[in-house]
């Protein structure tokens, strides 16, 4: 129960966002040094995401299945680029049942590997493919700088691991991913994203290219919202994954992997949050209405109680996530602060007037002020309502947007990234090189974000330079602060 304000952004914002996590009843520390505690209203938010990814998942043909937590360490070795990006990150399991184990296992970082053995060995012919697998698990990434939902050692998602007789499939899968991903960002998390491509450094160890999607949080840094990757033939030739094609030849598989993660929960709170706490898009809030009662006496409560009961069942009846507050001892004004802090996005009171009037009177939590408040007739309170949650979904989606675009800046030279990158995002032409981005990171604590995929019509364009070090540019790429 949230009983306390929570520090103002502009004071200290990284302190505001632990505290509305954990006064939301999100998460909480857990015993072990960078694991959290996903709280119920926590997790009911991921379990919103994670319905709306699965639905898409299913509907483009993927099937859920499960892969082992325990992956032996010489699986993990046998792709280069894989073991080395992956190896500070590990956590290895070396004793079991009371002694030495023959070979370390690795606890799941990611399941690449573990797919790559099990389709060298399920796919023969090209009539098994493409082969369409998705997993919801948890993966272990030892995460020395920890922070709720953002970084933590243990987290939750979904893995998919796809594999396909061309190029041309394989690069198709990767993109009608990245496209689900941005679909359930903006429409059903109401964040915005820029799609892009990352810079060599950026992408994923083992990859032949990695895609993201790239959000804007309150205080203007970068947020990685999800990724999704072209594999090419790298795991295919580590795992030896073939299979015979229609002209009865022996070819390599092409193959992707992508995910989402309860990153995407921080990212709610962060893109959307004010010092009143949470804010969350109905599409996704694990309580869409609540109803709060207001009465002095004990026959103006059940006058009150019998009437809400009446606009839950209303509502309920239309499938409206609905929730009556009946807990004892609270005033009014506590319980309009305690759910403003849960970001419910609809709050109903209903006081003996309103109960004489037929009406209630529906607050939403997206707008401030009094224009925040409005009543509503109880007959056809069931549309008013419906419609008040779609104009609430669509105008957090557009705040969103419309402080992202704000900040959002074309930098000709490198002095103009260095003054923009303190408050927003620089886009400027680059050379796409390691020297370069380090000496953006060290001086400016800017990374690259990503190559915006509807900014780069083409790649290596002609004439154009790096705006840091003035070698032929890659493309067009932002670099920004990110967590």
């Amino acid at each position: 129960m949230a009983t306390q304000g929570v520090t103002p952004r502009s004071e200290d914002y990284s302190r505001w966002y632990t505290d509305v996590v954990q006064q939301a009843d999100l998460a909480d520390y857990a015993p072990v040094r960078g694991c959290m505690i996903i709280k119920p209203y926590g997790y009911e938010l991921w379990e919103g995401i994670k319905s709306a990814l699965d639905r898409r998942f299913k509907a483009t043909g993927h099937r859920n299945a499960y892969f082992p937590l325990f992956i032996p360490m010489s699986f993990i070795e046998k792709e280069a680029e894989h073991v080395e990006g992956f190896k500070p990150e590990l956590a290895i399991v070396t004793h079991g049942g009371g002694s030495e184990l023959e070979e370390p296992l690795v606890v799941r970082p990611t399941s690449e590997t573990l797919f790559g053995e099990a389709y060298a060995r399920w796919i023969q012919s090209y009539r098994d493919l493409p082969m369409l697998i998705n997993q919801w698990a948890n993966v272990v990434r030892w995460e020395m700088r920890p922070r709720l939902f953002l970084r933590t050692t243990e987290f939750l998602w979904q893995e998919g691991h796809t594999a396909h007789a061309t190029r041309e499939e394989a690069v198709e899968e990767t993109l009608k991913i990245l496209d689900i991903y941005a679909e359930v960002s903006e429409q059903i998390c109401a964040v915005p994203v820029i799609k892009g491509r990352k810079s060599p450094q950026e992408k994923f160890a083992g990859a032949d290219d990695t895609y993201t999607i790239e959000s804007m949080m309150g205080n203007a840094w970068a947020l990685q919202g999800a990724t999704s990757h072209f594999l090419g033939q790298n795991f295919a030739r580590a795992f030896n994954i073939q299979f015979l094609d229609e002209k009865n030849e022996l070819q390599l598989v092409w193959t992707t992997s992508w995910g989402m993660t309860t990153r995407t929960v921080g990212a709610v709170v962060m893109a959307h949050g004010d010092d009143k706490g949470l804010r969350l898009p109905p599409a996704i809030a694990p309580i869409q209405v609540v109803i709060v009662p207001i009465f002095k006496t004990d026959d103006e409560k059940t006058a009150v109680f019998a009437f809400a009961g009446e606009v839950k069942a209303q509502l309920e009846a239309a499938d409206i996530r609905v929730h009556f507050d009946q807990r004892e001892g609270l005033s009014p004004g506590f319980r309009f602060n305690d759910w403003e802090m849960r970001g419910v996005p609809v709050r109903l009171e209903i006081g003996p007037r309103d109960v004489a009037g037929k009406s209630v009177m529906a607050c939403r939590r997206d707008v401030p002020g009094k224009e925040a408040k409005k009543s509503l007739a109880f007959d056809g309170l069931t549309p008013a309502i419906q419609t008040l949650l779609a104009d609430v979904q669509k105008s957090m989606l557009e705040t969103a947007r419309t402080f992202r675009d704000e900040h959002l800046h074309e930098a000709a030279t490198y002095d103009d990234l260095k003054r923009i990158v303190e408050d927003g995002w620089a886009l400027i032409y680059h050379c796409g090189t390691r020297e370069c981005e380090d000496k953006i990171k060290e001086e400016t604590k800017a990374s690259s974000r990503c190559y915006p995929l509807d900014l780069n019509p083409e790649w290596q364009p002609k004439g154009k330079v790096c705006a840091v070090c003035g070698k032929p540019a890659f493309g067009r790429a932002y670099f920004a602060r990110a967590y």
